[in-house]
């Protein structure tokens, strides 16, 4: 029979190994500073300041680009949501305090340069911008619906796969920026959100170590109810549809390349150490992924029939 432990007996039990974790972390963890990922040369007054203000015509960015770029600036921007969050769930003490405040600051490093680079090259409205912060930021970070409990366990289990779906993001969305400077700013932040990941990854493993049944409850419920963590900011819904229709953040790339190598790293389909519970909750994760599967091949077939269409459209205005 396996155990179910309270949350201070989970923090408790997993501090060691939160502690080692932490060292591996600081030991990998590269020092870089955000001004030296700005192209200041390119900066120029705004009106308030005798300068021009914004236009569409100066931006170098994409639409596809410009929504992507946004929509992964504001997750960033919401990060004292995601430092609430994560605080309640962990100590403050020992290790995980240490951890919760790196974490805090190397995440805040990413939404600063990511403005100060949007802003200096006027790749997007800097006062739409802000107002969209503010939205965000006042709203905060929305609980996945279908989670009741957002203790511990479903906290580091749904920080992993956000963490990993973050980094592929910033890496696709680097790629069709056409701009070397943007391209390798999202390198440097995607490889940092692949550290966290890591952390993240190997804290959960061990709590399924520890827990199985009750881990891979917490686990199953984060899987099937996932969603990213911009879920309810302005124009969410228009840009990750884009975002998904070319290639920034979709389907597959959720299930292939970050639900799938996870759950291998845990063994998850592998094990033999479940009680009953944790053999339900495999069998409707299973269900799900299966299910999940098919929509991948649904999305992507009125993917293809979409661009389809565009490509004909703007073939008949060329011509």
């Amino acid at each position: 029979m396996t155990r179910t432990l309270t949350q201070l007996e989970l923090l408790t039990e997993l501090e060691p190994v939160a502690e080692q974790n932490l060292n591996r972390h600081l030991s990998m963890a590269k020092d870089w500073h955000p001004h030296e990922y700005v192209p200041w040369d390119q900066g120029r007054n705004f009106a308030e300041m005798g300068g021009i203000d914004w236009e569409p015509a100066q931006s170098q960015l994409s639409e596809l680009a410009r929504a992507a770029m946004v929509t992964n600036l504001l997750t960033e921007d919401n990060l004292p949501s995601y430092h609430r969050l994560i605080a309640e769930a962990f100590s403050q003490d020992g290790a995980w305090g240490t951890w919760v405040g790196r974490w805090t600051a190397e995440e805040n490093r990413h939404g600063t340069v990511m403005r100060d680079y949007l802003v200096v090259t006027r790749g997007v409205d800097p006062v739409a911008l802000e107002h969209d912060r503010m939205d965000c930021m006042t709203t905060g970070v929305l609980h996945p619906t279908g989670v009741d409990d957002h203790g511990f366990l479903p906290g580091i289990a749904y920080v992993t796969f956000q963490e990993l779906a973050t980094r592929v993001s910033h890496r696709n969305t680097g790629r069709v920026c056409n701009d070397a400077v943007a391209d390798r700013m999202l390198q440097r932040i995607a490889a940092d959100e692949n550290l966290h990941m890591v952390f993240y990854r190997n804290l959960c493993g061990a709590a399924i170590d520890l827990a199985p049944d009750q881990a891979l409850a917490a686990i199953s419920v984060i899987i099937r109810n996932f969603q990213m963590p911009g879920a309810g900011m302005p124009n969410w819904r228009r840009n990750s549809v884009l975002m998904a229709k070319h290639g920034i953040y979709d389907l597959r790339q959720h299930l292939e390349e970050v639900i799938t190598p996870v759950l291998r790293k845990w063994n998850i389909f592998e094990r033999n150490d479940f009680g009953a519970r944790g053999e339900q909750a495999r069998e409707e994760l299973g269900l799900f992924l299966e299910q999940l599967g098919k929509d991948v091949l649904k999305f992507e077939e009125q993917r293809d029939r979409a661009l389809a269409r565009e490509a004909r459209k703007r073939e008949r205005q060329g011509a």
